[in-house]
């Protein structure tokens, strides 16, 4: 099975971060990819090993990931929208 390593960011490292990483998730499962993520603030992101990083398009363009891509969500709650934003990455 493949893996892919998500790191989730949001202002506090809490609701919407933790919220984006489950749907995330189930995503995942329906592509037959294990989801290894951490769900984390806005001001612990850097350093942490991951294959891409997910947050909401206000957060995301504060980051600095040096390489790694980020993927701008619009609507953390739109399931449809996440799955179309990261389905280059569970291919």
């Amino acid at each position: 099975m493949k893996k892919l390593r998500v790191l989730t960011v949001c202002g506090m490292g809490l609701g919407t971060s933790l919220m984006l990483l489950m749907n995330i998730e189930e995503i995942g499962k329906k592509y037959g990819v294990k989801i290894e993520g951490e769900a984390v603030d806005i001001g612990s992101y850097k350093g942490i090993a991951c294959d891409i990083v997910v947050a909401a398009s206000e957060i995301a363009k504060q980051l600095d990931c040096g390489g790694i891509p980020v993927v701008l969500i619009d609507d953390i709650i739109d399931k449809a929208n996440i799955e179309a934003k990261l389905a280059p990455y569970l291919a």
